[in-house]
């Protein structure tokens, strides 16, 4: 759901609170340390993780995460701040706001999904083979109501009644768009 700039800029937003430039300059110089480690451990066929999918991704969120750093030092000694604080960090504030739009969506897409499967798994679906007498009588319901023969068949079971004896019957109804 987060590149690995959005997973950088999360994590080091939150590591900085409070830092004064030493700490930064410091976060920055093992980040620079841990890009350098990580793409070569990339290029000699390392794996991170036995659980990472993309062998890449590690190396990516180090370098992503050793620019947020070298942004944030730099923000530092341009506003003359004496220590970072994220709500005066225009920037990364406005990018974490996104994040959190994009987060909302994704969760609200998810919630959506899991709804419309649910409804789903509530639903049947058939294929209905009929003799050659019952099928020309539904065909002709259907004409008659200018509906589709399957439209008919699913008004026809949405109005079914099972008796308490276990039968099963359907009350005399129009057809209907």
């Amino acid at each position: 759901m987060w590149s690995a700039q959005d997973v950088a800029r999360d994590q080091v937003r939150r590591q900085a609170n409070g830092l004064d430039m030493a700490a930064v300059a410091e976060k920055v110089a093992e980040a620079a340390v841990r890009e350098r480690e990580t793409v070569e451990q990339l290029r000699r066929g390392g794996s991170f993780s036995e659980f990472e999918a993309d062998p890449e991704r590690p190396a990516a969120v180090w370098a992503a995460r050793h620019v947020e750093w070298q942004r944030v030092r730099d923000l530092m000694a341009r506003a003359g701040w004496g220590e970072y604080e994220p709500e005066r960090d225009t920037q990364g504030s406005k990018w974490a706001q996104e994040r959190e739009e994009r987060r909302d969506g994704a969760l609200a897409a998810r919630a959506a999904f899991e709804a419309r499967r649910r409804e789903e798994a509530d639903e049947l679906r058939a294929e209905l083979w009929l003799s050659a007498a019952p099928s020309r009588l539904v065909r002709a319901a259907a004409d008659r109501a200018g509906l589709m023969p399957a439209q008919v068949l699913a008004q026809l079971a949405e109005r079914v009644v099972v008796g308490e004896d276990g039968t099963v019957s359907v009350p005399p109804f129009t057809p209907s768009r």
